[in-house]
């Protein structure tokens, strides 16, 4: 519990500075409640933090009447921290030469920030709760209902900063969802490859003993060769792609091999095979001279 409130704390802040010392001095917006509160920031030279807080305020009297509780309590702390950290940083901001570059950098603090407070279970407040209303009472779909209403802000940019402030605008938030990505859930990505083989016993054993690997495999149909085939399903960590494609062309060159992204990867034998057999040149002496710095 003290560990989701500093999550909270510090994600929130970092979100704050983002918007006071990056979009703020150099005409970017953002998505949402706070993407408002800087387009009257930029034309009428309202304070950010007045018009998040009465805003949020506002929407959050309308969820507890709308929404269950339990809906709506997470972003009760969040939403006046956020305004009074803004109030505090607000003058601290100054502008940078390169557009680019401030919105590179406010899509990335501002990732940073979103991730601790979704690790923390809360959220930003805004359209966030005008989309769970939607969702509640017409059973809109939450995902896309954010999308568009964060969406129809930013385009309305266009008549307050400008297209090109606009599709800058639109870079910082791509940044900032990538790197939300990845501080939810890890740097460390992982691919799941599935393989088609009449070798697939040989390389199920492989991938076992050399690569210290778990390996599933599932009966699988052709559709054209009317042919039973078995299939190979293994998850590694990505640097370690290269050694299983290796392996796989060795004992079959026509093997057919599909890789697919992994967000996550949790329970299993995954972790357990990665700790007790790390990768090193008593496992994997093959491809010790081509990559070597893996092989330690």
């Amino acid at each position: 519990m003290v560990k989701d409130y500093l999550y909270l704390i510090i994600g929130t802040f970092l979100f704050s500075l983002s918007i006071t010392l990056y979009a703020m001095p150099n005409n970017l917006a953002e998505g949402g409640i706070v993407g408002l509160s800087l387009l009257l920031y930029f034309a009428y030279n309202i304070s950010p933090a007045l018009v998040t807080f009465v805003l949020n305020a506002v929407l959050l009297l309308i969820g507890f009447k709308l929404l269950p509780r339990h809906m709506v309590y997470k972003s009760v702390i969040n939403v006046p921290l956020l305004s009074f950290f803004i109030f505090l940083t607000e003058r601290l901001g100054q502008p940078i030469e390169d557009p680019l570059l401030a919105a590179i950098f406010a899509g990335v603090i501002t990732g940073i920030g979103f991730g601790f407070i979704f690790r923390a279970g809360s959220s930003t407040g805004g359209t966030s709760i005008i989309a769970r209303m939607l969702n509640h009472r017409f059973g809109w779909e939450l995902t896309g209902t954010n999308f568009v209403l964060d969406a129809v802000i930013v385009v309305c940019g266009v008549f307050v900063i400008g297209p090109i402030y606009t599709m800058y605008t639109i870079v910082a938030l791509y940044v900032g969802k990538k790197v939300t990505d990845y501080v939810l859930e890890g740097f460390d990505a992982k691919k799941a490859v599935n393989i088609i083989s009449p070798e697939a016993q040989l390389i199920s054993e492989k991938v076992t003993k050399q690569m210290s690997s778990s390996a599933t495999i599932f009966n699988g149909y052709g559709g054209y060769s009317k042919k039973e085939r078995e299939v190979i399903y293994v998850v590694v960590r990505s640097y370690r792609l290269f050694y299983l494609k290796k392996l796989v062309h060795e004992i079959d060159p026509n093997a057919f091999i599909v890789v697919h992204n992994v967000k996550d990867v949790s329970g299993g034998t995954f972790f357990a095979t990665q700790h007790d057999h790390p990768l090193d040149s008593t496992t994997m002496p093959d491809f010790e001279e081509e990559r070597p710095e893996f092989g330690k």
